[in-house]
């Protein structure tokens, strides 16, 4: 791996051609919406919101058409994906349906798994669910413990799953379990994913709280859980290989380097059009920083379109800007007068105030910054 496949791309034209229609129903539909809960970016839930998305047909995009998607382009999908987050949209509801779960299920589902799950994902009515942590589990995935064991017309689950967000709210996990022993398959081998029915007899969903006192994380418990032969997606023992190819659709796109953005919007409503000599040096570092890892990503959305495999750039996308977005808040915090408040204050104020209780956890999702480390370690032939 080389820095070379970090190579300049454009957003074709028929893709940019969206980007009008998407501000200018995002200008409507937030008009009156508060900065802090923009601020909440990609962890606002709001399914009214989704729904409108899957009506606007901007929801699956790259799906097929026979599933309710538009056959476009996963430039077309970044433009959509960049002016939501750029706008502070409340997208959780859908998010990880969208991002993840049906590129997933289109890839290693069944055709019946296809059509069943598929069009509501389009349509912004259905929503996942990721269970992949464990606790004792830490960062290393390969130790998980929850495990499903044949039954007669299906499987058994019992275990637990940790750190899964919006468990509370989604239809659907899609999990990564046991179902062979790791001495006999090996540290990879023996574990397969499920689609599992959040309301089945048996799981129990319990939130935790965050630093700001909201609830996107949860603990989710299997007790004796009996799922039908038709929740295994892919195919049994292959669980890893499957996991690995899912993470890559999650650590390259424009939300792992927006997540501070409202930040970024509010500092400059107050700063207006004549910065001090401070405020320009650092205005002008964010926006090079920004327009670089902008950069990257596209050119690992480029790698999707031609068919390869973005993991190796993906991990160094997410790594780097994640790095940008924990930054924001302390950088912005230094060029004006104004302290955070949680409550009361500036829009301003409380943003700054949310996203420095909540910059921590950003390195924490879709994998941690040691475990991305190693991957890009592994890439450039040093470990």
């Amino acid at each position: 791996m080389s820095i070379s496949q970090f190579k300049y791309s454009v957003i074709p034209e028929e893709a940019e051609a969206l980007r009008a229609d998407v501000r200018c129903f995002l200008k409507e539909s937030l008009e009156n919406y508060p900065a802090v809960k923009k601020a909440h970016s990609w962890m606002g839930f709001d399914a009214q919101f989704s729904r409108q998305l899957g009506q606007k047909g901007w929801l699956g995009m790259a799906l097929p058409k026979q599933y309710g998607g538009a056959d476009a382009s996963p430039f077309a999908r970044y433009v959509i994906i960049e002016e939501l987050l750029a706008a502070g949209a409340p997208v959780s509801a859908h998010w990880i349906a969208d991002r993840q779960s049906a590129p997933l299920i289109l890839r290693f589902g069944t055709p019946a798994q296809k059509e069943k799950y598929l069009p509501p994902i389009c349509r912004g009515e259905s929503y996942f669910c990721i269970g992949m942590s464990e606790p004792n589990s830490g960062s290393d995935l390969a130790s998980i413990k929850t495990n499903a064991q044949r039954v007669d017309a299906g499987w058994l689950l019992n275990g637990q799953k940790v750190w899964t967000t919006n468990a509370q709210h989604s239809h659907y996990m899609i999990a990564l379990v046991r179902t062979g022993s790791q001495a006999e398959s090996g540290r990879h081998g023996g574990m397969s994913q499920f689609i599992i029915d959040l309301t089945l007899p048996g799981i129990t969903v319990r939130p935790i709280a965050d630093l700001a006192g909201g609830e996107h994380f949860n603990e989710v418990f299997f007790d004796n859980v009996r799922l039908d032969a038709d929740a295994l997606i892919g195919e049994e023992g292959k669980g890893w290989d499957q996991v690995t190819a899912e993470l890559a659709f999650e650590r390259s796109g424009p939300e792992r380097f927006l997540s501070s953005i409202a930040l970024m919007h509010t500092a400059l409503a107050l700063i207006g059009p004549r910065p001090d000599a401070l405020q320009a040096r650092d205005i002008g570092r964010i926006t090079a920083r920004l327009l670089t890892l902008r950069n990257m990503s596209l050119a690992v959305t480029q790698q999707l379109v031609d068919g390869n495999n973005p993991a190796w750039a993906a991990s160094c996308v997410k790594d780097l800007g994640n790095v940008f977005e924990q930054e924001l808040p302390e950088t912005l915090q230094l060029l004006l007068e104004e302290q955070a408040q949680v409550n009361g204050g500036s829009d301003h104020a409380q943003v700054l105030a949310y996203l420095t209780q909540m910059a921590p956890s950003f390195s924490l999702r879709g994998g941690t910054r040691e475990i991305l480390r190693g991957i890009i370690a592994r890439g450039l032939g040093l470990r």
